[in-house]
């Protein structure tokens, strides 16, 4: 089993920026790929970036040269830092972390941006 916890998220101006983490505990050697879903009020969950377990990064669409994916496995933790953010940004933050059986969910930050 594995657990993941979030932090980070919060209200920020646009232009602004946040570093979100996600924390990672239990069986963290079973894990490979991590990374970050979003959910904006009435849309779908969509995926912000992801990142294999050699560090490989892919991000999508407009968080592409804005949001940067890193990890550090002897922590068990991944970090998305967040700049130049819109209101379009404004969502829940979910982390996920998968290992070969199954996806494991964060429960989700709230990242608002607005002036």
């Amino acid at each position: 089993q594995v657990q993941l916890v979030e932090s980070g998220g919060g209200l920020v101006q646009p232009g602004g920026s946040l570093r979100l983490s996600c924390a990672a505990s239990g069986s963290i050697s079973s894990i490979n790929g991590r990374g970050w879903y979003r959910q904006a009020p009435g849309k779908q969950r969509e995926l912000v970036a992801a990142i294999t377990s050699d560090g490989t990064t892919h991000y999508v669409g407009s968080m592409k040269g804005r949001f940067t994916l890193s990890r550090d496995n002897a922590k068990g933790t991944v970090y998305l830092q967040m700049n130049s953010l819109k209101a379009d940004d404004t969502a829940v933050y979910y982390c996920y972390a998968d290992s070969r059986l199954r996806r494991y969910w964060g429960q989700g930050t709230q990242v608002t941006v607005s002036s």
